[in-house]
């Protein structure tokens, strides 16, 4: 039986580690201890947004690490009513942090809001918001420059479908490094999945465990899986998804859990493999599914899911 893999090279050739923190839904109070904890357990892949609300709390902890800046992995994300101005949203990103430098920088949706509306910043109208004159393109644009100037290592894109992805190739200079999506056995996205392979960019899963409501954990083929390995059925699916080809972020503020999804990974063998995959061709389905007025998951419209 192989090892599970650690690591994925992006194809800036940076390694970027297989299991990551999550830090989406990490209330104040707790994104800086679960970032603490993910630390002592061996984490060094940290998956941050200032969509989020809590890049200052996670800064703090990465201001008092003694591990050397260039052994760990930070992502933050662009929003959307930031679209029009990157390099002051990558700032504030950096000051929060207290880093020089992240990583990675995600166009965290494919949509531009209208940073003028006086709306609370995460709470603009994702509806009717839309910035006229401006596309993901040009925020793309803006986004490459970044590269320059150091304080990215690489850029990339979140919540991408095959179409939005074709798109932006047709004017892009730099092939994204990433596209972060919801990807588990219930939404594989193979499509996307596909072209991203043909296209040298790494998927990285957000949501790995499914979502809210999520019965995923409780599928017969997860629990058989995991009563036979002596795992949890977290750890089933995280195993899938970098057997599968990516890296997995999973969200916890438990330090048993913590410890466990880092800790608890294992590879899969064929059959194990094949009883996971045929769970999408039945029990499809997304969990995140926000509404921008506009279709986001162009590549749901074939799949039938729930």
């Amino acid at each position: 039986m192989t090892n599970p893999r650690t690591h994925f090279v992006l194809n800036t050739g940076a390694q970027i580690p297989a299991v990551g923190c999550g830090t989406w839904k990490a209330g104040a109070g707790e994104a800086g201890k679960a970032v603490e904890l993910a630390f002592e357990a061996g984490y060094r892949h940290f998956d941050c947004a200032p969509l989020y609300g809590n890049e200052k709390e996670i800064g703090e902890v990465f201001s008092k690490l003694t591990i050397p800046r260039e052994e760990y992995f930070v992502t933050t994300k662009l929003w959307s009513s930031d679209h029009t101005r990157v390099a002051s949203a990558l700032e504030k990103s950096l000051l929060d942090l207290q880093l020089s430098y992240v990583d990675l920088y995600l166009m965290h949706w494919p949509v531009t809001l209208d940073p003028n509306t006086g709306a609370e910043y995460g709470k603009e109208d994702r509806v009717n918001g839309h910035l006229s004159g401006w596309d993901f393109r040009d925020t793309w644009r803006e986004m490459e420059k970044l590269i320059e100037s150091g304080k990215v290592k690489a850029i990339g894109v979140a919540n991408f479908s095959t179409k939005n992805l074709n798109i932006l190739f047709e004017t892009a200079k730099i092939i994204p490094a990433v596209n972060q999506t919801e990807l588990h056995p219930f939404l594989p996205q193979e499509a996307l999945h596909k072209l991203c392979q043909e296209k040298g960019i790494h998927q990285t899963a957000f949501g790995p465990l499914g979502g809210t409501g999520s019965t995923l954990h409780k599928e017969p083929v997860v629990t058989s899986i995991a009563e036979k390995r002596k795992v949890t059925p977290a750890n089933v699916l995280l195993s899938w998804g970098i057997q599968s080809g990516w890296s997995v972020i999973p969200k916890s503020t438990n330090e048993g859990r913590i410890n466990s999804n880092l800790q608890g990974v294992f590879s899969l063998d064929k059959n194990e493999m094949d009883g996971l995959n045929i769970l999408a061709k039945t029990k499809g389905r997304r969990f995140n599914r926000p509404n921008w007025g506009i279709t986001v998951f162009h590549d749901d419209e074939d799949l039938g899911l729930e």
